[in-house]
């Protein structure tokens, strides 16, 4: 099946923006708002903000570093649990997949979300294929992203679970305008210069832009079938202000109705 998508945001976005912004999510049909979580930028919050306006958009937290945040330390009130995917990851930690069995376990107990598991290498997509509802996969191209979901499938079978509880999310950095683009290259340098992200770069032998996206045609290539179960663009735009992110959205909505025009086109 074709991957649906969905919207993300850097979690330092204003909450009086995301809330004005997740009504024009849900309505031009974006599956889910995944809100990053960064120093200085709550997640959770913000996902508040987008719930009290909505009511039928699913809500993600993209990544909840657990090391800096522990699950105990997290404001869960507000969250509707039936609409919302807790995603968390093992940050800086020593241990991370102790971290990450322990984070689970612990969040199993505190809410009936979901759980998707941040994962960048093969023993943490184990760890999620075996215990979580999904993992979210980062930085990968479309080919790369194929090979992972097909893996990550094989592994829940592996774990005794059916291959649906290998769910895929990946998260690409996305721009709708060439204003963008130096926004976007520097996300991009950022990341090649963490040590794991750039020992993952040289395994699958890409750059971090080539797993972006910045036309139609790139967004269709991320639709493909097997790339994943859903695709969450990352909206990177000059400034991140309320009009950008509005201007991004109808954008990018602007590029889904035209592939899928193209597909109907092409299956008649």
């Amino acid at each position: 099946m074709r991957p649906s998508v969905s919207f993300g945001i850097i979690g330092t976005t204003d909450a009086s923006a995301v809330a004005a912004l997740a009504p024009r999510l849900e309505r031009l049909g974006f599956a889910t708002l995944w809100v990053n979580d960064v120093p200085g930028g709550d997640s959770l919050a913000r996902l508040r903000a987008a719930a009290a306006r909505t009511e039928r958009l699913q809500l993600a937290t993209g990544i909840i570093p657990i090391d800096r945040r522990p699950v105990a330390t997290l404001d869960l009130d507000g969250i509707p649990a039936e609409r919302t995917a807790l995603g968390i990851g093992s940050g800086r930690a020593e241990r991370p997949l102790r971290l990450m069995r322990d984070g689970i376990a612990e969040l199993r107990e505190r809410s009936e979300a979901s759980i998707v598991l941040g994962a960048l290498g093969p023993r943490m997509r184990r760890l999620g294929a075996e215990l979580a509802d999904g993992v979210l996969l980062n930085w990968l191209t479309p080919a790369a992203a194929i090979a992972a979901t097909a893996e990550q499938r094989a592994a829940a079978v592996e774990a005794g679970r059916s291959a649906d509880d290998g769910r895929v999310v990946t998260y690409v950095r996305t721009i709708a305008e060439e204003a963008a683009r130096p926004a976007l290259e520097l996300e991009a340098h950022r990341y090649e210069q963490v040590p794991a992200y750039a020992a993952n770069f040289a395994r699958l032998g890409t750059g971090a832009l080539d797993a972006t996206i910045s036309t139609p045609a790139r967004l269709a290539d991320y639709r493909a079938d097997g790339v994943a179960d859903e695709v969450v663009v990352r909206a990177i735009t000059p400034a991140n202000s309320l009009a950008e992110l509005e201007r991004f959205a109808e954008t990018v909505a602007g590029w889904l109705a035209e592939t899928a025009a193209d597909a109907r086109l092409s299956e008649e």
